[in-house]
């Protein structure tokens, strides 16, 4: 049986700035509050500068715009600041292996992001920590690319059907970039919940316990698999996993959303 701990031992693991373990630490602090989070936020300069940028970019549509942290983690909201922040700070430190187009990875990654958001949003969930979690999935692909870099162009080869690329990483490494990225959140303290979730986000029915933000972002990714989601493709996913979440798929398919609102890159010009 493959060993994740030896895998992870034969790659180099990114290493998060301070602010980025501070931001996870307000993660796991049911006390930590909306000066909290911006106290920590502020000592970074750059990425400062980079969530204002972000939070007067189209993705918000916000009526004014903002100037100062301040102002933004008021308007914005501090959930939804503090895991932009943190897709920043990653988006920062992980290096793209070749073969993989820097642009099109975050761009899917906040697509994934998106569509979490979406079915979080329906289910009642934490819809910010949906995001945070979608937009963090991919991530073990960047491991596993290191590990075996050949195998790069194998899971990327078009054409691949909506969730294929799980397959083709446990082929090559025996775990799928949910099960790496899962690993890599543990050993930097997410919560609980975000860790297990991404351990069966490849295949949740198999969890044990039942993972819903797990199954919400086994959907998510799937629908970011396809080049445009339609009422059609809701009854393409996996009816299991739908009914486990007791989705209202009539519901959803009246409230589709605009992809390309998800998409925004704007944290890449850091």
């Amino acid at each position: 049986m493959a060993d994740l701990s030896k895998l992870l031992q034969s790659v180099k693991l990114p290493v998060m700035p301070e602010v980025a373990h501070a931001l996870i630490r307000t993660l796991n602090d049911e006390d930590a509050d909306i000066t909290k989070v911006r106290d920590v936020i502020s000592k970074d300069p750059a990425l400062t500068a980079t969530l204002l940028r972000m939070a007067n970019s189209a993705i918000f549509g916000l009526s004014r715009s903002v100037t100062t942290l301040e102002s933004a983690v008021s308007v914005v909201g501090t959930s939804q600041i503090r895991a932009r922040a943190l897709s920043i700070c990653m988006a920062n430190v992980f290096s793209l292996p070749p073969g993989i187009n820097r642009l099109a990875f975050w761009r899917d990654s906040m697509t994934c992001a998106g569509y979490a958001k979406w079915l979080a949003v329906g289910k009642g969930m934490d819809e910010h920590q949906a995001w945070l979690t979608g937009m963090m999935l991919r991530l073990g692909q960047l491991i596993i690319g290191q590990y075996d870099l050949s195998s790069i162009e194998k899971m990327e080869l078009t054409p691949r059907k909506p969730g294929e690329r799980w397959q083709r990483e446990r082929t090559v490494c025996g775990f799928d970039e949910g099960q790496v990225t899962a690993e890599i959140a543990r050993r930097w303290d997410f919560p609980d919940v975000v860790v297990q979730a991404l351990a069966a986000s490849s295949q949740p029915q198999e969890a044990a316990p039942f993972s819903e933000l797990g199954a919400v972002i086994h959907l998510s990714a799937l629908l970011a698999d396809y080049p445009k989601v339609t009422v059609e493709t809701l009854a393409e996913l996996p009816q299991d996993v739908v009914h486990k979440l007791e989705l209202n798929l009539m519901f959803l398919s009246l409230h589709l959303p605009d992809a390309q609102a998800f998409a925004d890159t704007s944290m890449l010009q850091a």
